[in-house]
């Protein structure tokens, strides 16, 4: 089924602003979030869709490439959750808890700050331990014309977050956590006030544990109890056929390591196009610019031109005018956002070389044919041949 559109989902124009997308995401999930909503799976679903939206249009590069293609721009495999993997809960509370000054946390029904609306302390009310994510990072990579066309893997070394070898992204030093005593465990503490309305209760995020409802007594010396310590990590990422200069290619899951075993930032790859020698492209489509000698046009040739893969042979009749095109079917580029196996093809603009100096022998050849008949250009081939410029412009 078609997903709605992310703007109608969260109920703002295309020219929300950050502010605006983040209050209308934030007005969503308190309405249909779960302990509001037990068991209301309809209320579930647009929690998640809410969440799906707001992940897109929160980031400024998928909010780009939404408005230009659509659900079209997250591609199967994209990563993320506009590339049609959908989000689960644990998604949501892990990604999306500090909205609600939760501090990052996951898990815990957004943090503290549903303790306002009536204490939505976690999911079914039990105290769920934060999950850190790790740093989102971002590299450009050049792609050859090869590439672009039959995809490709990259392995690549990054300096990053790495889970820290000696205490395996625990923190502690023998693996050891303890209860925190200021909250007993539930990672929020309750303080009330009196008010003119009578005694309110509001819930905060403890001080001493930070969410988790534990504490490390005997902190890991190489990382400091964090879990990651800086270091170099080998990535692999699978780029698909037909991407784009300047496309934004997300990797859920190969960044920086998450802090106590926490999950890993993404990735963000940033495509860029190594110029062919003689193939220019345009969209899906490959463009070859072939300049034949005025022998060649006149009397015809076969010739071969050159593809993404090798060569082609071509048959060029007699007679042919400048600005004739030729195509070579299939033989462009693959359409990432189109079906599978649909591909553009190789394009020949055709020009007649006229030559600049001549010797008294060419130039007393080509007087003598200045007479005749077949030399002087009729109306319909002067038609013709207008119209491919007037076809050019237009393009």
């Amino acid at each position: 089924m078609a997903k709605r559109d992310y703007y109608e989902v969260l109920g703002v124009s295309k020219t929300a602003s950050d502010d605006e997308i983040k209050r209308a995401y934030k007005k969503m999930a308190i309405k249909y979030h779960p302990d509001r909503n037990p068991g209301d799976k309809e209320a579930e679903e647009k929690f998640k869709e809410a969440a799906e939206a707001y992940d897109v249009l929160r980031d400024p590069q998928k909010r780009q490439r939404y408005d230009q293609f659509g659900p079209d721009a997250f591609g199967p495999g994209a990563g993320g959750f506009g590339g049609g993997q959908g989000m689960s809960m644990d998604d949501i509370f892990s990604m999306f808890g500090d909205i609600f000054g939760g501090g990052g946390f996951g898990g815990g029904g957004f943090g503290g700050g549903f303790g306002d609306f009536g204490g939505f302390g976690g999911r079914g009310g039990q105290h769920r331990k934060p999950v850190y994510k790790g740093q989102d990072l971002r590299m450009r990579i050049e792609l050859d014309l090869n590439d672009i066309v039959n995809g490709v893997t990259k392995k690549f070394n990054l300096r990053t977050d790495i889970q820290c070898p000696h205490c395996k992204g625990s923190g502690s030093e023998d693996g050891q956590e303890s209860t925190c005593g200021t909250c007993n465990g539930q990672g929020v503490v309750y303080k009330t006030r009196q008010t003119m309305l009578g005694i309110m209760q509001t819930q905060t995020v403890c001080d001493t544990c930070h969410g988790e409802g534990t504490v490390i007594k005997n902190k890991c010396k190489h990382c400091n109890g964090e879990g990651i310590v800086k270091g170099e990590k080998q990535v692999e990422v699978d780029l698909p056929a037909g991407l784009v200069e300047g496309y934004a290619y997300n990797f859920t899951g190969k960044g920086g390591a998450g802090r106590r075993n926490g999950v890993n930032g993404d990735l963000q790859i940033l495509v860029h196009e190594k110029p062919h020698p003689e193939l220019v492209r345009d969209g899906v489509d490959l463009v070859y610019n072939l300049l034949l000698t005025i022998p060649q046009a006149v009397l015809g040739t076969s010739l071969e031109v050159p593809t993404h893969d090798g060569k082609a042979k071509i048959t060029i009749p007699s007679g042919t005018q400048p600005g004739t095109v030729l195509r070579l079917k299939n033989k462009g580029i693959p359409n990432i956002n189109g079906y599978a196996g649909q591909r553009g093809d190789e394009i020949i603009n055709i020009s007649v070389y006229m030559p600049e100096t001549l010797t008294k022998d060419e130039r007393k050849a080509i007087e003598t044919l200045a007479g005749s008949d077949n030399i002087k250009p009729s109306t319909s081939i002067k038609e013709k041949i207008f119209s491919h410029f007037r076809d050019y412009f237009k393009k």
